[in-house]
């Protein structure tokens, strides 16, 4: 069983909401480390749930939208606080990342550890590109992670 799922959502043709995605991406070029494993969702929480399920940690990475300065790089650990649903308000699925989050620590079906980075966003129009501010954050975001994961494989 892999030990790592690094999850990435969002819609790549919709702006900053592609944000989540790129940030998985460039860590899986990055990451050639045994036990950990890459999934991109579209923001459907049951799709994330499914995504993270046999898991110990999972990373969780998407736009976020809580009319803070964009590029800002936020990280909240869902075992020590509640993830704000209305940091997820852009997504089009009524069940955001937040909501799984919950449901799995209702259901017990919850990684051990679970860390969520989101980058705050501003342009999410079809078709847009990722706004040069929030490429700025995914790549303090990728910087942190790895920073994070490589400070855990030190640990282990």
């Amino acid at each position: 069983m892999s030990k790592v799922v690094l999850v990435g959502v969002g819609n790549p043709m919709r702006g900053d909401d592609g944000a989540g995605i790129e940030i998985a991406r460039q860590l899986k070029g990055l990451i050639a480390q045994d036990g950990v494993e890459f999934e991109e969702v579209h923001g459907d929480g049951a799709e994330l749930m499914s995504a993270w399920h046999g898991f110990e940690s999972v990373y969780i990475f998407d736009a976020v939208m809580s009319h803070g300065e964009p590029g800002r790089v936020h990280r909240l650990d869902a075992n020590e606080q509640s993830i704000p649903s209305d940091f997820f308000k852009y997504s089009s699925h009524a069940f955001s990342v937040a909501e799984a989050i919950e449901m799995g620590k209702v259901i017990g079906t919850l990684p051990k550890r679970v860390i969520v980075y989101g980058v705050e966003g501003s342009a999410f129009g079809h078709g847009e590109p990722i706004s040069d501010a929030v490429q700025k954050g995914i790549a303090l975001a990728v910087s942190r992670v790895l920073a994070e994961l490589l400070g855990d494989a030190a640990r282990d």
